[in-house]
């Protein structure tokens, strides 16, 4: 009878179970000294092992050999997830009063006991504390939160740990040599990591992939991405790319190109967040793309979500040298000729510089600090490329966010303006403020104090930024373009 590959490399002792040693060695030793407990609970994630040792157990307790294909009558399996009526445990009760067949113990494996109901479990406590002498319990459960405590406290519990990838490498490479499997190390690697700490999971996918491969090529990166809808490597990085080169249009076709082959936005984000991760270190500005792809899984839009995500960070922050107003063109042209006939008939005698014009926002929400000769101003020694560099070396979170960002000095007051309102809240949070007032104060720049606005900076032209008050703000405006006369 041919079995699945999960079921045909099932481990027949506790010398064979894998990458559970801090189980199983105390487990030996407990059975080669004969203390055997009364109820066991095996917790962990799925496919690491669990229901493997809790059948070893079982026939290693009464001396017999374990079979995969045999079954002995004093070793009971229940799936608790069909059975967890508190009926189904009253008759257990009554079951577990009866001697052994043959073995020297009865042994019951309750399987996933997490799914019991409440009155099942009230109704296994008596039973579970004070056992005949004749039965054992061991239960398994990959959710121990759903367990009452009086339950967990009746047994010697064993936590399971899921898989390494260095482990599930070499057990699948022994398999795939065992069965004759053509597979180069770079599949194995993206098996082992799609298997997610699961032994069951990553054989069950080598024996189908086994099943689809060529028999010259084997099984091959591609025929895995293939098969299982993932994203292409090369693709992730030219997403990523496009990203940080703002080329919006580049991203918006390389995610619809992946989504028309049947890609889900959920799957393409979590392939990004295990690359973003990988080269985290290289690339730290890619730390505020990596927190916002973490929100994608959670959307109830998940394609819109990831589009907005990226979209978001593909858009050029850097301020714009011309923008289209919402006024009139016929508007403007007045206003600017009304403006340069001013300026033209009255001189002033001593030449101010006109400021900027500051959005009305931004001057309610800090009001600008009163100036007197014995004032610091910090202008001649604070050094912007500093904060920059200082915050590169030591805040790297920090510095994704502020070397996206243009400043402007008043006195004791620096202005930041961050283009958008996500790198604004992120300056603001409370992790990151005080990381900012510790650069300013590293580098010499104690006395300043910020304040953070979510939009490009003010134009510097005293035409455009006449014409932008009087539009409600706004971005440069070029004034040297053709603007048609008014209509008479």
């Amino acid at each position: 009878m041919a079995y699945a590959l999960y079921r045909k490399y099932r481990s027949k002792s506790l010398d064979e179970v894998v990458g559970q040693q801090h189980v199983t060695d105390i487990l030996a030793r407990a059975l080669k000294a004969g203390r055997i407990s009364h109820a066991y609970l095996l917790t962990g994630p799925r496919g690491v092992g669990k229901t493997s040792v809790a059948r070893i157990l079982a026939h290693e307790i009464n001396g017999l050999p374990y079979d995969e294909s045999t079954t002995h009558l004093d070793i009971i399996e229940i799936d608790a997830a069909s059975n967890n009526g508190v009926e189904d445990v009253r008759d257990l009760r009554e079951k577990v009063q009866l001697a052994p067949v043959s073995a020297a113990k009865k042994v019951y494996i309750i399987d996933e006991v997490h799914m019991l109901s409440k009155a099942a479990f009230n109704a296994l406590l008596k039973t579970l504390e004070e056992p005949p002498e004749h039965v054992v319990f061991i239960l398994a459960t990959t959710d121990l939160d759903k367990l009452p405590a009086t339950v967990i406290s009746r047994t010697q519990r064993y936590g399971f740990r899921a898989i390494s990838e260095q482990d599930a490498i070499a057990h699948l490479r022994h398999i795939a040599k065992q069965e004759g499997i053509t597979i180069d190390d770079a599949s194995l690697a993206l098996i082992a990591k799609r298997g997610d700490g699961s032994f069951r999971d990553s054989i069950s996918l080598l024996d189908q992939l086994a099943n689809l491969a060529d028999a010259k090529k084997g099984i091959t990166v591609e025929l895995i991405e293939e098969m299982l809808g993932l994203a292409p490597q090369e693709v992730l990085q030219d997403i990523l790319a496009a990203v940080q080169a703002h080329d919006l249009r580049r991203v918006v076709e390389l995610l619809q190109n992946l989504q028309s082959q049947g890609m889900g936005a959920q799957t393409i984000a979590s392939q990004l967040i295990e690359r973003i991760t990988q080269d985290l270190t290289d690339q730290p500005q890619l730390v505020p793309l990596l927190d916002a792809l973490l929100e994608v899984a959670k959307s109830s839009a998940p394609d819109m979500k990831l589009l907005a995500v990226l979209g978001s960070f593909a858009v050029e922050t850097k301020p714009h040298k011309t923008v289209a107003l919402a006024a009139p063109v016929l508007e403007v042209s007045a206003t600017i000729e009304e403006l340069s006939k001013k300026a033209t008939k009255k001189k002033p005698a001593e030449p101010t510089p006109v400021q900027p014009a500051r959005p009305a926002a931004a001057q309610k929400e800090a009001p600008q600090p009163v100036k007197t000769e014995s004032s610091p101003v910090p202008t001649s020694e604070f050094s912007w490329e500093k904060l920059v560099e200082h915050t590169r070396q030591h805040f790297v979170a920090l510095y994704s966010v502020l070397s996206k960002c243009k400043h402007e000095l008043d006195g004791n007051e620096m202005t930041l303006y961050t283009g958008n309102a996500f790198y604004k809240k992120k300056l603001d949070d409370a992790k990151y403020s005080p990381m900012l007032y510790q650069a300013l104060a590293a580098i010499g720049s104690p006395q300043l104090t910020v304040q953070t606005i979510p939009s490009s900076p003010p134009p510097k032209s005293s035409q455009a930024a006449s014409v932008a008050a009087i539009m409600g703000g706004g971005e440069e405006v070029s004034l040297d373009a053709d603007i048609a006369p008014a209509a008479a």
